[in-house]
C-alpha cells in the first residue's frame, strides 16, 4: 500500500514538472496549467480518489509557504506602501468575508452565517505566486507589484484568522463578537511574540553556532514548523508566528548566511515552494470526484450556479474596494495627496484584476474537518470545497489569461520616480568598481606595482568603469607561481567581502530596490563560490 501511494506521489510530481515545462513553452502562467491539470487528472480512468487528513493540511503546507513569502518580502517596499497594503490586506479580507457570508446565506438553502464567514475567509485572499507568475514579462508599475506582494502576506494572515474564528463558531455552535475581538487581539499579539522569540533564538544559533551549510539550510526548513507548532500548542496564531518570525530572520539573514548557505538555501526553498504549491493544486483535482459525489442534496447545476455567483461577487467586490482604497484616503487626507502621486484609474484596475485565488484558499478549504465535535458530518463541507475550486479556477484561468492582455491595452507607465532595475544594477556596479579600486590603492599598492597578476585586477576594474560594463571579468591567466595565485585569490575574496559590505550600506540607504541588491549579492555569492573552488 505504501509503495503504491509513493508511486502515485512521484507520478504527480512528474506531472507537475511536465505541466511547468508546457507552461514555459506556451508562455502561460504555470499555476493556471496546474489547476487545469489537477482537474484533468481526476478524469484519467482508474485514477484513485485520494483524501488527505484535514489536520495535516495546515501543518504540511501552510507554514513553509507563509515563511517563504515572508522571507522574500521587501521590507522597504512593505513599509513604504503600508497604508495601501493594510487597507487591502485587512480591509478587503473583512469586507469580502462579510459580503460572501451574507450573499451565500441568501442564495444557498440551509447555509448559515458562520458557514458563510468560513467560505469568505477561505476565498478572500489573492495569491501572490499566481499574480507574479502571470505578470512576468508584462509591464506593470513598481507600486502595483509592491502592493500585490505585500498584500498577499497580510491577507493570508487575516483570512486564515477569519477562517479560524468562523470554524470555531461552526464547531461550537455559538459566536459572541466581543469575545471574538478580545480573543483575536490576544492570539494575534501572542502569535507575533512567539514568532519573534523563536526567530531570535534561531538567529543566535545560526549566527554563532551553525558554521556549516549542512545545518543552516535544514534549520531554515524547520523554523516555520517550529514557530507554527509552538504557537498553536498554546492556541495562539501560528500563522502570525510564522509571518513575523520569517520577516525577522529575512531581515537579519545577512548576519548568518555566507555565500554558500545563501545559494543553497535559495535553491532549496525555490524547489520546496514549487513542489508544495503544485501539489496542492494537483491534490484538489484528485479529491474533486469525492467532493462532487458528496454535494449533500445539491445538484451539480445548483453547485455550479452558486459558485459562479460567488465568483462574480468576489471579482467585482475586489475591483470596487481597490478603487475605494486608492481614492477615499486621498479625498480625506491632504497629507496623502501631497506625499503620494495619484495612482490614476489604470493601476487600481490592474491591482483589482490581479486578485487571483490560489494555494492558501485551497489549503484552507482542505483543512475543514470531516466531522463536528459531536461526530456528525461537517455541514456543506463538499459544497464549500467545490465553490472554492470553481472560484480558483475562474480567477486563475479567466483573470490570469486576460490580465496580460488588459495590461498591454492599458499601456501603463511608471507613476512614481523609479529607476529601471537594469540602470540600478549598472549604477551599483559602477559604485562597487570605484570603491574596489580605492581599496586596492590603499591596501595593495606595492603588490600591484610588483606583480602583474595583481595589477591586472585594477586594470580590469578601470576598463569596467570606463566602458560601463557588467560585472563579467576577463578570465585571468594562470600563473606558474603558487604564491601569486594564492595572493590573487586572497585579494579577489577580500574584494568580494568589501563589495558585500558596500551593498549592505546601500541597502540601509534604501535608494535601490531590495530585489536588485539581492541579485547583486547573489552574483557575489557565485563569484566567491568560484574563487573558493579554485
Amino acid at each position: 500500500m505504501i509503495h503504491q501511494n509513493l508511486l502515485l506521489i512521484l507520478a504527480l510530481f512528474f506531472a507537475m514538472a511536465m505541466l511547468y515545462l508546457l507552461s514555459q513553452r506556451l508562455k502561460i502562467s504555470y499555476p493556471i496549467l496546474l489547476v487545469i491539470g489537477g482537474l484533468g487528472i481526476c478524469l484519467v480512468p482508474g485514477m484513485p480518489a485520494i483524501s488527505i487528513d484535514p489536520d495535516l493540511v495546515f501543518l504540511i503546507f501552510l507554514p513553509p509557504l507563509l515563511f517563504e513569502a515572508a522571507w522574500y518580502t521587501s521590507w522597504n517596499d512593505f513599509w513604504k506602501w503600508r497604508r495601501s497594503i493594510g487597507l487591502l490586506g485587512f480591509g478587503l479580507v473583512l469586507f469580502t468575508s462579510l459580503a460572501v457570508a451574507y450573499f451565500s446565506v441568501m442564495i444557498i438553502p440551509g447555509f448559515t452565517l458562520a458557514l458563510g464567514f468560513l467560505l469568505g475567509g477561505i476565498i478572500s485572499p489573492p495569491d501572490a505566486v499566481a499574480a507574479t507568475s502571470v505578470l512576468k514579462g508584462v509591464k506593470m508599475p513598481k507600486r502595483g507589484l509592491a502592493i500585490l506582494e505585500g498584500e498577499s502576506l497580510v491577507n493570508d494572515a487575516a483570512s486564515l484568522t477569519v477562517f479560524r474564528f468562523a470554524l470555531a463558531a461552526v464547531l461550537t455552535g455559538h459566536f459572541i463578537l466581543k469575545e471574538a475581538l478580545i480573543d483575536f487581539a490576544a492570539l494575534s499579539m501572542m502569535g507575533v511574540i512567539v514568532g519573534l522569540v523563536i526567530a531570535h533564538i534561531l538567529y543566535v544559533v545560526l549566527r554563532y553556532l551553525a558554521k556549516s551549510s549542512n545545518i543552516t539550510t535544514p534549520i531554515t526548513l524547520i523554523a516555520p514548523y517550529l514557530m507554527y507548532l509552538v504557537a498553536e500548542s498554546f492556541e495562539w496564531s501560528g500563522v502570525l508566528a510564522v509571518v513575523s518570525g520569517g520577516l525577522f530572520l529575512s531581515f537579519r539573514s545577512k548576519d548568518f548566511l555566507n555565500y554558500h548557505t545563501r545559494i543553497q538555501t535559495t535553491e532549496v526553498w525555490a524547489t520546496i515552494g514549487f513542489l508544495l504549491n503544485g501539489f496542492v493544486f494537483i491534490l484538489i483535482g484528485l479529491e474533486l470526484p469525492v467532493i462532487v459525489a458528496g454535494l449533500e442534496g445539491y445538484s451539480k447545476r445548483e453547485a455550479i450556479e452558486y459558485a459562479l455567483i460567488i465568483s462574480a461577487i468576489v471579482i467585482v467586490l475586489r475591483l470596487i474596494l481597490v478603487y475605494a482604497a486608492a481614492f477615499i484616503p486621498r479625498l480625506i487626507s491632504k497629507r496623502i495627496r501631497q506625499k503620494e502621486k495619484s495612482p490614476g484609474l489604470k493601476l487600481p484596475f490592474a491591482i483589482g484584476w490581479a486578485g487571483m485565488r490560489g494555494v492558501v484558499s485551497l489549503a484552507s478549504a482542505l483543512a475543514i474537518p470531516l466531522t463536528l465535535e459531536n461526530g456528525e458530518a461537517f455541514p456543506h463541507r463538499n459544497l464549500i470545497l467545490f465553490i472554492t475550486f470553481v472560484v480558483i479556477l475562474i480567477t486563475l484561468v479567466f483573470q490570469g489569461l486576460t490580465l496580460p492582455l488588459f495590461l498591454k491595452l492599458l499601456k501603463m507607465e511608471e507613476i512614481d520616480e523609479y529607476v529601471p532595475p537594469e540602470d540600478q544594477m549598472e549604477a551599483i556596479r559602477l559604485q562597487l568598481a570605484k570603491s574596489s579600486i580605492q581599496y586596492l590603492d590603499k591596501h595593495y599598492h606595492r603588490e600591484m606595482e610588483e606583480l602583474p597578476t595583481i595589477g591586472r585586477i585594477k586594470e580590469q576594474l578601470q576598463r569596467s568603469i570606463e566602458a560601463t560594463e557588467t560585472s563579467a571579468q576577463e578570465q585571468q591567466k594562470k600563473e606558474k607561481l603558487i604564491s601569486v595565485r594564492m595572493l590573487y585569490r586572497r585579494v579577489m575574496l577580500e574584494l568580494v567581502s568589501h563589495r558585500r559590505g558596500q551593498l549592505d550600506k546601500l541597502r540601509k540607504e534604501k535608494k535601490y530596490d531590495d530585489h536588485v541588491i539581492r541579485q547583486l549579492e547573489h552574483n557575489l555569492d557565485l563569484e566567491e563560490s568560484r574563487l573558493t573552488k579554485q
